[in-house]
């Protein structure tokens, strides 16, 4: 049955154990728009979900990200400044980026 998930790709989930991943998130509601980014380790990448170990200035945090395979792409070399925080995360294996869309009030 398609339930309108995306499968989960366990080889895609050991690529990224261990992995650095920089991921963008918009968020999208009814005062407007706002942007975060944010980097960390996979500490854990199954079908219920991307657990991240975050880094930098969020360091100690953990995020869940959905396990959705689609999302996930290599990063190219280089090194990526955070808007927000100024950090500058070198060569980074994954990016990501998500759109979250709140109801409106």
């Amino acid at each position: 049955m398609d339930d309108g998930k995306p499968e989960w790709d366990d080889e895609l989930g050991e690529a990224l154990l261990g992995s650095v991943v920089l991921v963008g998130i918009t968020r999208i509601g009814p005062d407007g728009e706002s942007q975060e980014q944010f980097f960390g380790t996979v500490e854990r990448a199954d079908a219920d979900g991307i657990e991240l170990l975050l880094g930098g200035s969020r360091a100690g945090e953990s995020y869940r990200l959905p396990p959705d395979p689609r999302a996930f792409y290599a990063a190219e070399p280089g090194s990526y400044r955070l808007r927000q925080s100024g950090e500058v995360l070198d060569n980074p294996d994954y990016t990501t980026t998500w759109t979250i869309n709140s109801p409106e009030h």
